[in-house]
């Protein structure tokens, strides 16, 4: 990411932007310059350059044309999306480059900028560093202090953190040297960055460094980094709801520092926080929509990943295929080695792992060899997904290769509490541990329940839910059963029901086919008649009896329908009250409740409100029974498709019904 373009030095520090005095070129420069270089104000600062561009074109000044062309450029690289923004800029920037002197320092600045530009859209580095050589021989600091920020920017990618580092010092010797504070905040963060890229272990000493000389006086732009790896960080340790709240705080900060990146940083730490809380699949309507938005980098290919992850574990195999097949193209090793490459891979084998397609599979691994050692980190250290080794092992895992799995999985679980992403390991245990349930070597189920158990007790302790049993080699807990699959739950949590499968679960609110649910779930392989689930929960005898004799047993006892219209009376009350006061969550709230008591008592009484009852006629029984479970798993269905899939697989409805795991 480039740093500020300046006319000189940095102009001293006034607590505000400055509004110039005039509309002349120059006072704009110098107001657009201190929104940038000292208040961060990158919004700001656009206005100040776009304004002294055309003031400057106006007087026929070339040398504040192209201050001002660098100036709007930005503080970072891309700063501006889409096709026409992009051509927009680089129009003004070659257009300054043809009106001054070429070996002047300005022209030197616009073609190192020229030069950045395209070697990031193009996911290289060669011709910025060419530059940047350029600008060294040329002794001009303003050039080269330039170059160096804009080159870093260009390396982001995995396997250029040597060069990175290096760079990172000269830029903060500049700042010494200058004693440009733009400069040495620059040169600091790109360390930091630097260290989180390489999962050092120091990475939070530079990062409070950083923070110690935010709090001195705050520079929008690079505070608004420093909160979002504050935030990464915090999804690293497990606070995922707290992080989740984080996130939007950073989002809003972004937003005022006027970053191009607010939301789609926003949108990757979302996806993260998410794909740790097994709720993923929520994500696919905004990853459908954002991922085709012009405000993503134009070598961000991060969010289609995402998209083919939350899609395939929806159960929606279709959009995941396409996200996954666009993604590949002609040749998975094409996408370019950006910033966001390794978040992007993660989510390729993710993908892959959860449709079977070992092809792509094997592709990534291939890939991602080299970078075993590193962290999945996207962009500036925004998001996490752990050790690209566990990307590594779970390829292998679609592949069958076992021993590799195992190998990696076992390997990532150590660099994951290494970097401190208990999360991450978490997810590694449980891979492990079906790593070692297909390899199936002496002690490997032994070693395999105890991953499983631990995971486990580590998800609760996080509020994590661990990935469901899909993919070719992803019977996550059979492992821990005895190579059978689990039994699914269902259970009652207030006004909601539980209903999971092995550490996957989902709530659903209350009916009366969740009841029926319940009892079958929880009587496995038992066939209970549908009239015995209609009567609800009197004694067994009580309820053969009553099925041969035609003995009436209403679905609610009176006290039950009491009490219900009494709630019921009160309710709307209540209701008015909060909406008098503006209080919408809380009338929605009791909206919820009222509509839930109406459909019991609905459900529990006939005609003029006289109780229903389920007579010996076992075909009313059968038809009612089944239709309530139908709306029953058809609700699970829309929370999990996968939930729902496998119950519509093992329950059987009809005058008997049964729940018959696989």
């Amino acid at each position: 990411m480039s740093r500020r373009s300046r006319t000189g030095g940095c102009p001293p520090h006034h607590g505000v932007t400055p509004a110039p005095a005039e509309d002349d070129s120059g006072s704009l420069l110098l107001a657009g310059v201190h929104a940038r270089c000292v208040e961060g104000d990158l919004r700001s600062s656009r206005e100040c350059f776009d304004a002294a561009y055309r003031a400057a074109e106006s007087e026929g000044d070339g040398q504040a044309m192209a201050f001002a062309a660098l100036g709007l450029s930005g503080l970072w690289v891309h700063e501006h999306r889409g096709v026409m923004a992009a051509a927009s800029i680089e129009a003004r920037l070659r257009h300054a480059l043809s009106v001054v002197d070429p070996r002047s320092s300005p022209a030197l600045r616009l073609r190192v900028r020229l030069a950045a530009e395209a070697d990031y859209r193009s996911g290289g580095h060669t011709t910025v560093l060419a530059t940047l050589e350029e600008a060294r021989r040329a002794g001009d600091p303003a050039a080269w202090t330039e170059a160096v920020s804009l080159a870093h920017h260009c390396l982001l990618g995995p396997g250029q953190s040597e060069t990175r580092h290096e760079l990172a010092r000269e830029l903060i010797a500049a700042g010494f040297r200058t004693s440009c504070r733009g400069d040495l905040l620059m040169g600091l963060l790109w360390r930091t960055v630097d260290h989180v890229l390489d999962a050092d272990p120091h990475a939070e000493r530079h990062l409070a460094e950083l923070r110690g000389l935010l709090a001195q006086q705050d520079h929008l732009a690079i505070g608004f980094v420093v909160r979002a790896i504050d935030v990464m960080l915090g999804i690293r340790a497990g606070r995922l709801e707290q992080a989740e709240a984080e996130a939007a705080a950073c989002a809003e900060r972004g937003r005022r520092a006027g970053d191009a990146d607010a939301a789609g940083w926003y949108g990757a730490q979302m996806v993260a926080i998410r794909w740790y809380q097994g709720r993923i699949a929520e994500l696919v309507p905004m990853l459908a929509e954002e991922v085709n938005s012009p405000t993503l980098s134009a070598v961000d290919n991060s969010y289609l990943a995402a998209l083919a992850v939350a899609a395939a574990t929806a159960g929606d195999h279709r959009q995941a295929a396409g996200a996954l097949a666009r993604l590949r193209g002609g040749d998975l090793a094409l996408l370019p080695r950006s910033s966001s490459w390794l978040v992007t891979m993660h989510g390729v084998v993710e993908a892959a792992h959860l449709l079977g397609d070992t092809e792509a599979s094997a592709a990534a691994y291939e890939l991602l060899g080299p970078f075993a050692g590193l962290p999945m980190v996207a962009s500036l250290g925004v998001a996490c997904f752990g050790s690209a080794r566990h990307a590594l092992g779970v390829a292998a895992l679609t592949m069958g290769d076992a021993q590799r799995a195992v190998e990696h999985l076992q390997m990532a679980v150590r660099g994951n509490l290494a970097m401190g992403h208990w999360p991450a390991a978490v997810l590694s245990r449980v891979r492990w541990a079906q790593a070692l349930a297909l390899r199936a070597e002496a002690g490997d189920a032994a070693e395999a329940a105890r991953q499983l158990e631990v995971a486990t007790s580590e998800a609760a302790e996080l509020g994590m839910v661990l990935p469901g049993g899909r993919g070719p080699h992803a019977a996550v807990t059979a492992a821990g059963h005895g190579g059978r699959r689990p039994l699914m739950e269902c259970r009652r949590e207030g006004r909601r029901w539980r209903v999971g499968l092995g550490s996957r679960s989902v709530h659903v609110e209350h009916s009366l086919g969740m009841a029926y649910l319940a009892i079958l779930l929880a009587n496995p392989r038992y066939e209970i008649p549908a009239i015995e689930l209609a009567a609800g929960p009197v004694p067994r005898d009580r309820v053969v009896a009553d099925a041969g004799t035609g003995t009436a047993q209403p679905a609610l006892d009176e006290e039950a329908i009491r009490a219900y219209r009494k709630r019921l009376s009160l309710l709307q009350e209540e209701i008015d009250g909060y909406e008098s006061a503006n209080d919408v969550v809380r009338a929605e709230r009791l909206r919820a409740e009222r509509d839930w008591l109406i459909d019991e008592l609905a459900s529990a009484t006939g005609l003029a409100g006289r109780t229903r009852n389920f007579t010996g006629n076992e075909e009313r029984a059968r038809v009612s029974v089944g239709k309530a479970l139908r709306r029953a798993v058809n609700r699970v269905a829309a929370a999990d498709p996968a939930l729902g899939e496998e119950l519509r697989m093992t329950l059987r409805t009809g005058r008997l019904c049964c729940y018959q795991p696989r």
